[in-house]
């Protein structure tokens, strides 16, 4: 069930209306876990089977692990609680990937190798509640958080339905102790709901979709090479595209929990206004990017082993961070970009600590720039669906490319230009700010307009339906 589609907005209407029902708080609970499982059924009905696996086999080892003081006992536990989790996650999302890369090596072995075709359905959001819910059992081996003895708590907090397919990903600390006591969203709560739901509609139809989705797919489409403004303006609004698809959707999340009278983590932050690439991922994706410090890049010895180790625990995690997003090399190249991005700002930061002249508002706009310019040359692996498209795009970025046929219109170049420099502008004006702040300070008559003039643009151009790119990870 797609958040941009109208039968999402009927079920939304429902369940908020029985969650404001006379009925006791159980009876709400039960009401809003029927409502997940049918939100997640509407797309492959089976897989729900795969949720209900995760969260009893979680719920017991999680169970297991507290109760028991034997090192062996714990350990083994966790053991099954991860191997469920990975193993499901192994299977469908990297089965295919693993075989053909197993054929491929075959090859070149001098091995002719033809498996049966594997069939090998991905299910929606399977990367994000996998995540969710090992962090519960990892939680409870570390003795961070108690498990909750309610398996109803559990199981909404695996599958509440805003953020279930596309996060934010969720600590079980956030959600779990809210589920305790009975929340109904207050007015000022349900309204702010609404409008961020309306903001994040806004962002994907509106400008994920129509403004900015044409000119990325005219680009990464093309058979042949483009020329060098194409390449950059293609790029660059992929950049914005994803931004806009993906915290639209988080946004909506957000919104859609805030109506229930739940509060999520926020996701982003201006990610197009960090200085650096430590701050893009302090700001981009935040519930992805703390879950990798927190359970492999800190795991894995953090900085606290020396300098060597340090940039070998960066480049892993980055490394399974591209991986976590797609079964193929391309993710893979995005994450190493990334890790090597980090390497580099390590490396500059020793050369220029305490140099006064860093924190000169012109030298961080110029550096802010640069990173927002040096991100956008990652989301070519991101977006291109194999090396060939990526290696034409980016030899046309550095002017290095073979001379090619105009993909973009002159309406396409303007607005793309328009948006990316708005969405750049606008993040570094409220790079340090939050949304409610700046909502609050504006008069009443002037959120009203935003508001409307948001709801009109939705109307008007609809979009396409198509589901945000986020679901196929």
């Amino acid at each position: 069930m797609l958040f941009n589609s109208l039968t999402f907005v009927i079920f939304f209407a429902i369940v908020l209306a029985l969650h404001h029902l006379p009925i006791g708080w159980r009876w709400k609970k039960l009401n809003l876990l029927l409502g997940s499982y049918l939100f997640y059924a509407a797309w492959n009905p089976p897989f729900v089977l795969l949720l209900w696996l995760s969260t009893v086999v979680d719920y017991v080892a999680a169970g297991r692990i507290a109760k028991s003081e034997r090192l062996a006992v714990r350990r083994a536990w966790l053991l099954v609680s991860m191997g469920t989790n990975l193993g499901m996650l192994g299977f469908f999302k990297y089965g295919g990937f693993l075989l053909d890369n197993f054929v491929a090596a075959a090859g070149a072995y001098g091995f002719d190798y033809h498996p049966a075709m594997a069939s090998i359905i991905l299910p929606v959001g399977i990367s994000f509640y996998t995540f969710q819910t090992m962090s519960y059992t990892i939680d409870v081996y570390r003795r961070n958080s108690p498990p909750t003895n309610s398996f109803l708590d559990f199981a909404l907090f695996v599958t509440f339905f805003p953020q279930l397919v596309a996060g934010p990903i969720v600590r079980p600390k956030q959600l779990i102790p809210q589920f305790k006591k009975e929340h109904q969203a207050t007015h000022p709560q349900l309204m702010w709901g609404l409008g961020l739901m309306t903001l994040g509609m806004f962002q994907k139809i509106v400008m994920a979709d129509t403004f900015l989705a044409p000119s990325a797919d005219a680009v990464f489409g093309a058979a042949e090479s483009v020329p060098f403004i194409d390449a950059w303006l293609g790029a660059l609004a992929f950049g914005g595209q994803i931004f806009f698809d993906f915290a639209g959707y988080s946004t909506i999340a957000i919104g859609a929990a805030l109506c229930l009278g739940f509060s999520l983590p926020e996701n982003f932050r201006y990610p197009y206004a960090a200085i650096g690439f430590s701050d893009f991922w302090k700001r981009w994706h935040i519930s992805l990017s703390s879950w990798l410090r927190d359970y492999l890049y800190i795991p894995l010895g953090g900085n606290r082993k020396g300098p060597a180790r340090t940039y070998i625990n960066l480049m892993l995690t980055m490394l399974l961070g591209g991986l976590w997003h797609g079964a193929a090399w391309t993710f893979v190249a995005w994450g190493a970009l990334h890790g090597f991005y980090l390497w580099l700002e390590k490396g500059c930061a020793r050369i220029f600590a305490g140099k006064e002249w860093t924190q000169k508002s012109t030298v961080r706009l110029l550096t802010g720039l640069a990173t927002f310019a040096l991100i956008t040359l990652t989301w070519v692996f991101f977006r291109a669906p194999d090396f060939a498209t990526a290696s034409r795009i980016l030899l046309s970025m550095f002017g290095l490319g073979a001379d090619g046929a105009p993909v973009l219109t002159t309406t396409d170049m303007l607005l793309t230009s328009v948006v990316v420099v708005f969405l750049f502008a606008f993040s570094w004006i409220l790079r340090d700010r939050m949304v409610e702040d700046v909502v609050g300070r504006m008069p009443w008559w002037l959120g009203a307009c935003a508001w409307a003039g948001m709801l009109v643009l939705i109307i008007l151009t609809q979009g396409g339906g198509g589901a945000f790119i986020y679901f196929q990870f």
